[in-house]
């Protein structure tokens, strides 16, 4: 079975329109070769976070960057399967939460930039719960700043037309430019 042919079994199972991405304008993402990831932390629940090499090799510097200038950057995902997107949203749909509401903060299975393993969720000590409060952090402000040098990109802006809300949290490695 195809990607797409898979991703469209899964989304009608899920309730998802079968024009998500395209209504979304989003791209449907293959995933990491899980074999090729590095490990780069461990998540508050012991859950191994790895990112392609290129890109943990990125954060690696990023991170030591943000350390000289007195920020510290706290990993708190990165690779996500197909698999792991659909376990979460279907946990959320179980606790009883819309699936618009989801869908606002969590990608369908597939159109996830976590996928890749380029797409790294950060936060910093004091903020470690992914909420809009953390673009008032000194963390925050570094990346605005210093994250776009080393490839990384805020893919979830405010008012971006992908339907998915502000998430300042999220950046995804790009090899445009490497710091």
């Amino acid at each position: 079975m195809s990607l797409s042919a898979a991703l469209s079994s899964l989304h009608r199972d899920l309730g998802i329109s079968p024009t998500y991405g395209a209504d979304r304008h989003l791209t449907a993402y293959a995933e990491a070769v899980e074999t090729e990831l590095e490990q780069i932390a461990l998540n508050d629940d012991g859950r191994p976070i790895r990112l392609v090499p290129a890109a943990a090799e990125a954060w690696r510097r990023m991170s030591a960057a943000a350390t000289r200038d007195g920020i510290e950057l706290l990993p708190v995902s990165g690779f996500r399967s197909i698999a792991r997107q659909t376990e979460i949203i279907r946990a959320k749909l179980e606790a009883g939460r819309p699936l618009d509401a989801i869908l606002r903060y969590v990608a369908a299975p597939g159109f996830s930039e976590h996928h890749t393993g380029r797409a790294l969720d950060i936060s910093s000590p004091g903020h470690t719960d992914l909420e809009e409060a953390f673009e008032h952090t000194p963390a925050f402000q570094w990346l605005a700043r210093h994250a776009p040098s080393f490839g990384f990109t805020l893919t979830y802006p405010r008012g971006n037309d992908h339907g998915i809300g502000y998430e300042p949290w999220h950046w995804c490695w790009h090899a445009r430019k490497s710091g």
